[in-house]
């Protein structure tokens, strides 16, 4: 702060006198003043000046004005498998890209990836934050104008969630929140919500509808349905356009080999049977642990619907283009066909070349016995079908990356 007083070090002689009532000043003390006035002024003037030119202030980012024909879109979790691919369609689409991440699950080497196919400013920003802390969250509403967001942050393994309930519900419930609060605040008009088929639990018929009754049992699924609650509950008195995506079983990855699925290694135990495959082909771990095989299946072992991440990712621009105000659309994501684990591992021997040992171990908590779609509603609305249903095709086009880049992309995650 500047301080325009003077310093003295000796007491002031002449002081103001009284005649008659009438004070008469000090005509020094009124040059003092006149004097202050005067430097004020000109250190006023000056900092208009330097503020003026400054670069930083004088011009505006893309990402904080809303520009016509151009897309904002904020990708949260856009670190991760499925947002870094989402990330990269939108790009390859010409929309521009915000990307939040915290790295606990995500990869900095998907992020720089991306940079270096879309260097050109106004594309793509990265800001490194955590959506659970509100003063972030509103900061980086506050700076930018959205158009859209594609909400797809969220830690998301089954068998994590039931050791540690308490991570899941802050992290998927309670950050969803404060996501919705800051796009209202801000007047963002359009959610794309990244949820699951784990908010069905398990249901008495299959195939899956969206119809079909949802009751949650694990931790994972109860997280992401209490989110859906929140977001239907607003839409009630909102005029945002809101997509609630159920996903199934994601596998794959970039057909040109740029992106791929990159695991955290302590996470191992926890992640999906994709890369659990993966590693025990590349011999990271001595063999695959499928865990249940008595399950009431054909094989005994539990049935699921296997999406290609590139069909996903298709589905939410197909989502994001049919998107309107004041409309809720929710959408079942998958093949409507199931495959046992039985099948893809052997799917997985044959795309990756290797004889995984397999180890058959008791059932894991929280699983459920067979899960499949019917995508009957996302053909039908949203002229949306999965094209890549072939198990091994897209086993084998995920295992191509991994080979390329030993399952991970090189890059540290430490923030300089």
């Amino acid at each position: 702060m500047l301080n325009f007083g003077t310093s003295r070090n000796q007491t002031r002689t002449a002081r103001a006198t009284t005649m008659g009532g009438m004070d008469y000043p000090d005509p020094k003390r009124k040059g003092n003043f006149v004097g202050k006035v005067f430097l004020a002024a000109i250190l006023t003037t000056l900092c208009i000046i330097m503020i003026k030119r400054s670069p930083s202030l004088n011009s505006s980012s893309p990402f904080s004005i809303r520009e016509p024909g151009v897309t904002h879109v904020l990708v949260t979790g856009g670190a991760g498998f499925i947002g870094s691919h989402a990330s990269l369609r939108l790009l390859r689409d010409n929309h521009r890209v915000t990307i939040v991440d915290n790295l606990s699950r995500g990869n900095l080497g998907a992020i720089k990836v991306l940079q270096e196919l879309f260097p050109e400013p106004g594309r793509l920003q990265f800001i490194y934050a955590d959506l659970g802390d509100p003063h972030s969250v509103n900061k980086i509403f506050l700076e930018n104008k959205f158009d859209a967001v594609m909400h797809f942050a969220a830690v998301a393994y089954v068998g994590e969630s039931t050791m540690d309930p308490l991570k899941y519900y802050h992290n998927i419930t309670s950050n969803t929140l404060l996501v919705l609060e800051s796009m209202a605040k801000h007047d963002v008009k359009t959610l794309i919500y990244s949820s699951t088929c784990a908010t069905y639990g398990e249901p008495a018929k299959m195939p899956i509808t969206e119809e079909t009754e949802q009751v949650p049992i694990n931790p994972y699924g109860k997280a992401k349905k209490m989110a859906e609650d929140i977001i239907l509950d607003f839409s009630k008195n909102s005029d945002m356009a809101i997509m609630i995506l159920r996903y199934f079983n994601v596998i794959g990855s970039d057909p040109e080999g740029r992106l791929g699925e990159a695991p955290r290694p302590e996470l191992r135990e926890q992640g999906r049977i994709s890369g659990a495959c993966f590693d025990a082909a590349r011999g990271i771990i001595p063999g695959l642990k499928v865990r249940g095989t008595d399950y009431k299946t054909d094989d005994g072992t539990c049935v699921r619907d296997y999406i290609d991440v590139t069909d996903l990712v298709d589905a939410h621009v197909k989502a994001l283009e049919k998107a309107q105000p004041a409309k809720v659309g929710i959408y079942n994501v998958g093949t409507g066909k199931g495959s046992s684990v039985k099948e893809f591992v052997e799917a997985c021997k044959k795309a990756t070349g290797v004889d995984i040992r397999v180890d058959f171990l008791p059932r894991r908590p929280g699983d459920y016995a067979e899960v499949y779609s019917d995508p009957t509603k996302i053909k039908r609305e949203l002229n949306w079908s999965a094209k890549r249903t072939d198990l091994q095709q897209s086993l084998r086009i995920a295992w191509r990356w991994q080979k390329s880049h030993g399952g991970a992309y090189g890059v540290s995650n430490e923030m300089r």
